[in-house]
């Protein structure tokens, strides 16, 4: 993507359902958990390199020996900066204690991190915050162990000031807004409350204090706690949590925004944002890893029995459209797939564009994640050729010849790898003229591989922004000489802000945006900004269910072609000699493509919860009154 865009975030939760020693006997450590987890994180990395988390509770500990560990970092790298501060800690205990090497029993009570129960975050600060106070897991602690609460999450939710104010209505005194803090505290609140009546119910049957522990960790309702807990929560996410006993959960939204997989067998349960990061580590099937269904939980006893129960009410499924273009790895069998069909669909207006011009048409694509788009194109540009071949070879009959049979043949679609990225080059300088001039540097083009009179089409995963494309992109690709520049995005336009965890919260951002509000200036149209401008702010006093988008009506006199060639004009340097043209995807061709995630809300507006039509028209009202900021 040129326009690089961040997203929350990353989890795995690994349940052990077996002792420790039965890992030290079949895989050769008790730090095999550990290990596993390291690498779902690895494989995961591509969902938050900013801060990275991880933490551990050892089950059946005595009463003074520390069952939970937890570790978080900032660094550059910081998954590898913190399983190096474990391997250190490991190494330097084991070094003090010679002999300990195949204790298990010695290694799970004096080790730090060797457990049965792990969970591990990576993040993107969305927020601009990136120190380590705001790096996931949190954790709620408290002299009862069941009162004990770890939390990590991929999410972001519309109403947090609404959730912050239900806590200081319970009586809390919540230490900040942060959404995390606020949900923790929620869940903590219902944790509190049901910890302290199971407590009274076992101490009026006559069973002791000490006795009381256990039977609390058989009896908690962890479902009934998430049901009281999320009843008001309006966003998108995947929720994990740890109770000190050894519960666990992963909570999935209603409309199933943010993704969730798990895998159980005997030996482990694993839950993580992305099924490859499972498939691989554990090596396990495509078929065996499940999807948890929107609005329902994955819970794990301390006893290690497995249920999928549902919380709230499922709603129409609206998992996030984005995840399959760009977010999630490519190397999901749907994921692959579906981007495929992502390029393949926008051939039609691919080869409307180029005026049918095959022969003289160069098809390449933005490095790197683009890739898989580009070869579902080319692949439908060479079923085109195809058939148009076949019908060549018919129509000369038994007249043909070699030399026929040789020419028709041999017309392939041209493809090139025209743009190379210079992943060393570092934007360091902050004076912006310095800034733009290396912007403009961190593609390289590939001289030749373009001939002068020829169409380049070059495709790229979305057009979010477009500052790539006009201080760099175009410039470089116009150095070759083509006639004409196509960039063909495998998305949609983007007209809307997303408030679900993807960091794209300001309309005046989105060239779509800008490019309509243009349109609008031209045609005189300033009433019509005007009217949703009033209509937005009267909005603030309706109560959220009632509450509609009106930035739809902005984009309703206009249509996508309009948009696409303001989009064309504004980001076209005035240097660059080729004529440029920009396509992108439609809504009914993502739909084909995804069909299993609808989510649409960036391209359509079409939010799938009552906190998304506020934000949007706060983030209208921001833009009209020159407000640089956030409307969530």
């Amino acid at each position: 993507m040129s326009d690089a865009i961040k997203h929350e975030c990353g989890i795995s939760l690994i349940r052990l359902r077996k002792p420790l020693e039965y890992y030290k006997e079949k895989y050769g450590t008790a730090f095999y958990p550990v290990h596993k987890m390291y690498l779902m994180m690895e494989k995961q990395h591509n969902r938050g390199q900013d801060g990275a988390g991880f933490a551990s509770i050892k089950l059946n500990m005595a009463a003074g020996e520390r069952y939970m560990s937890r570790i978080r970092s900032v660094q550059p790298q910081p998954i590898q900066d913190i399983f190096d501060q474990i391997n250190d800690r490991i190494s330097t205990q084991l070094g003090e204690n010679p002999g300990k090497e195949n204790d298990v029993a010695w290694q799970k009570s004096n080790l730090p991190y060797i457990g049965e129960l792990m969970l591990g975050h990576v993040r993107y600060g969305t927020f601009g915050k990136n120190s380590l106070e705001t790096v996931h897991p949190f954790l709620r602690q408290n002299n009862w162990m069941h009162r004990n609460l770890i939390v990590a999450g991929n999410f972001n939710m519309t109403n947090v000031h609404e959730l912050f104010d239900n806590l200081v209505q319970l009586g809390q005194h919540p230490k900040e807004k942060a959404d995390t803090i606020t949900v923790m505290e929620k869940i903590g609140h219902f944790l509190d409350d049901a910890v302290a009546k199971l407590y009274r119910d076992i101490k009026k049957q006559g069973h002791s204090k000490i006795e009381a522990s256990a039977i609390i960790a058989e009896r908690l309702n962890v479902a009934k706690i998430l049901r009281k807990s999320a009843k008001n929560w309006d966003g998108g996410y995947t929720m994990a949590g740890m109770l000190g006993h050894g519960d666990a959960f992963v909570l999935r939204d209603p409309v199933g925004i943010r993704p969730a997989y798990f895998y159980q067998d005997e030996e482990v349960v694993v839950v993580a944002s992305e099924r490859p990061a499972i498939q691989t580590v554990f090596d396990v099937p495509f078929e065996e890893i499940k999807e948890l269904d929107p609005g329902h939980a994955l819970i794990v006893k301390k006893d290690a029995s497995v249920s999928v129960q549902e919380v709230l009410k499922p709603q129409k499924r609206r998992a996030c459209s984005f995840e399959r273009i760009y977010f999630s790895r490519g190397s999901d069998k749907e994921i692959y797939e579906e981007r495929k069909n992502l390029g393949r669909f926008l051939f039609p207006q691919i080869l409307k564009a180029i005026d049918h011009n095959l022969f003289n048409t160069v098809f390449s694509y933005i490095p790197n994640t683009a890739e898989t788009s580009f070869l579902g194109m080319v692949r439908e540009a060479q079923n085109y050729l195809n058939s148009k071949k076949e019908k060549q070879i018919l129509e000369l009959g038994s007249a043909i010849t070699s030399d026929d049979l040789h020419r028709i043949l041999n017309i392939r679609p041209r493809i090139e790898k025209v743009a190379i990225k210079d992943a060393k080059l570092r934007t360091f300088i902050t004076q912006d003229s310095s800034r733009d001039d290396l912007v403009a540097h961190v593609y390289d083009i590939t001289y030749g591989s373009v001939e002068s009179g020829d169409n380049l089409v070059i495709i790229d995963d979305s057009i979010v922004r477009g500052t790539t494309l006009r201080k760099s992109i175009l410039s470089i690709l116009d150095r070759l000489g083509p006639k004409n520049i196509i960039v063909v995005s495998s998305a949609p336009q983007i007209r809307y802000p997303d408030c679900y965890g993807i960091d794209m919260a300001k309309l005046e951002d989105f060239i779509a945006f800008r490019a309509a509000l243009q349109l609008h200036k031209d045609a005189g149209n300033e009433a019509l900004i005007k009217k949703v401008y009033d209509n937005c702010v009267r909005s603030i006093e309706e109560p959220t269910d009632k509450v509609v988008n009106h930035v739809q009506e902005f984009y309703a006199s206009l249509t996508p072609e309009q948009i696409s060639l303001k989009i064309a004009e504004i980001l076209c340097p005035d240097h660059v000699r080729a004529d440029v043209q920009i396509i992108y995807q439609t809504i009914e061709n993502l739909h084909r493509a995804c069909p299993h995630n609808l989510g649409d809300w960036y391209f359509t507006g079409d939010y799938p919860t009552p906190g998304g039509n506020r934000v949007v028209n706060r983030a209208f009202i921001n833009f009209y009154e020159g407000k640089n900021q956030r409307a969530y």
